[in-house]
């Protein structure tokens, strides 16, 4: 992976958050909806806020890329949302969408899945006004360093959150759990860390630039988690099919969701 490994400079220099959103997330072709993911991660982030009740005064959104979709039941739940990112172009395009920007990409169809699973009776737009009030901004964020908000130190947070980000982030199976370390000193003891990662993945196509992925088994998964301080509370894996189009653009077999306590510091 050393070799072939694209850095946080490339991202900074390369990652296109548009064409990323139009490959993965697109309502009819995208690579992650058609393959299930995300109506999965949404499904358990529901659960998780709704359900088991995780809540709080702040959650950070580690890695949120150019996407809002994460955020929208955590905004029921936290008093506040913060958003950290490495690359300029994700923090702007974020800060762009939750605003709902003419030719942002359009996450209408998300929304309103995400209104169903709640029952409240909520409307695309009382969603979007409640996600831009509880996110008050997004900073710049590293997850390598021993404080990823470096130089910034903030008090401890009752959530972390990174969905598709780590795999990205991280060279080696030594860095990934060093970053797990890292995202802990955010989190105050008994506080939430909640996952998402795609399982098995070498690379994924994105903007017409190919990126390297680490590959994540769930007994990896499970150990560096447990390993790190943390009490597992839900853990679930969905399959995906194979359709070769799709698996040469990104070639993951499965996706794995965590939500995991925070019981000790390492």
């Amino acid at each position: 992976m050393d070799a072939d490994f694209t850095g946080k400079e490339t991202y900074q220099d390369e990652f296109d958050p548009r064409g990323y959103l139009d490959t993965y997330y697109d309502p009819k072709s995208g690579v992650l909806v058609t393959d299930g993911f995300l109506n999965f991660a949404l499904r358990k982030l529901h659960e998780t806020f709704a359900v088991r009740g995780v809540k709080g005064e702040t959650l950070i959104d580690i890695g949120h890329g150019p996407t809002i979709y994460q955020d929208l039941s955590a905004c029921e739940c936290f008093k506040e949302i913060i958003g950290a990112d490495y690359t300029d172009r994700n923090r702007e395009y974020y800060e762009r969408s939750l605003r709902n920007e003419p030719g942002t990409f359009d996450w209408t169809s998300t929304i309103k899945y995400v209104c169903e699973l709640e029952g409240k009776g909520s409307t695309v737009e009382d969603k979007r006004k409640k996600l831009k009030n509880t996110v008050t901004k997004t900073i710049k964020c590293d997850v390598t360093k021993s404080n990823p908000m470096a130089p910034l130190v903030l008090p401890k947070v009752d959530c972390i959150m990174t969905l598709g980000c780590l795999e990205c982030a991280c060279k080696d199976l030594d860095t990934y759990r060093n970053v797990l370390k890292n995202l802990s000193s955010l989190l105050k003891i008994g506080g939430h860390l909640i996952i998402t990662e795609i399982l098995n993945c070498t690379t994924f196509l994105s903007g017409g630039k190919r990126f390297s992925c680490l590959t994540l088994t769930e007994d990896f998964m499970r150990k560096a988690i447990t390993e790190t301080g943390f009490a597992i509370v839900d853990l679930e894996v969905i399959s995906r099919e194979f359709d070769k189009d799709k698996y040469d653009i990104c070639d993951h077999d499965s996706s794995l969701f965590v939500l995991a306590r925070k019981v000790q510091d390492v």
